[in-house]
C-alpha cells in the first residue's frame, strides 16, 4: 500500500470518529474544512436536510501569500456569507485533520468575520 493511500485512509477514519459526535442543523451548521496540497475548502452544511448553506475556497484568490495567510482570509470570506445568511453560530469540524496550521487559521478567520463556534 502506498504512503498516500495510508494517510488518506488514517485521516478519513479520524473525520468518521469525530462526525459520530458532532452533526449540523440549520441554527447552528456544521463548519467543515477540507484541505488538499494546493487549496483550501470551507463549507457550513446542516446535516439535517444533507443541504451545503455556504461554502468558500482560495479558488477565487488572486494574492501571493503564504497558504495560512489564505485559509485565513478563506475563512473571513465564510464568515461574511454565513452573516448575509444570519448564521452567528456554527459546529466546528476539522475534517480529521490535526487542529494546527491551515485548519486553525481558517477557524481563526472565520472567529474574526464574526462566526462563533
Amino acid at each position: 500500500m502506498n504512503q498516500n493511500k495510508k494517510t488518506r485512509e488514517k485521516r478519513e477514519v479520524r473525520h468518521r470518529r469525530v462526525r459520530a459526535k458532532i452533526s449540523g442543523t440549520a441554527e447552528r451548521p456544521r463548519f467543515s474544512v477540507f484541505r488538499s496540497n494546493k487549496r483550501i475548502f470551507l463549507q457550513l452544511i446542516d446535516d439535517s436536510k444533507g443541504a451545503t448553506l455556504v461554502s468558500a475556497s482560495d479558488l477565487k484568490l488572486k494574492k501571493k501569500m503564504k497558504k495560512t495567510e489564505v485559509a485565513k482570509e478563506v475563512g473571513k470570506e465564510l464568515a461574511e456569507l454565513a452573516a448575509k445568511k444570519k448564521i452567528a453560530k456554527a459546529v466546528f469540524d476539522r475534517g480529521g485533520y490535526s487542529f494546527h496550521g491551515r485548519v486553525k487559521a481558517a477557524a481563526e478567520g472565520a472567529r474574526e468575520g464574526g462566526l462563533k463556534f
